[in-house]
């Protein structure tokens, strides 16, 4: 039970950091398109919570193809 909160905890814990990080380097690294709308300046929740599944699944594949 304590490895699956400690789980819950990292997957939150990503989509924050997801969120921040977006929001924090995107219009940065990006700000025409940003200013023209063809890059959200900002994500909801929803957006990084499916970003966070879609990296889990990439580094989960990954180390799988490794073994």
């Amino acid at each position: 039970m304590k490895n699956i909160a400690i789980l819950v905890l990292i997957f939150v814990f990503g989509v924050f950091l997801i969120k921040w990080f977006w929001a924090w380097t995107i219009p940065e690294i990006f700000p025409g398109a940003v200013q023209q709308n063809l890059i959200a300046a900002k994500i909801s929740w929803w957006t990084a919570l499916k970003l966070s599944i879609l990296f889990s699944l990439t580094a989960a594949v990954s180390r799988v193809s490794k073994k």
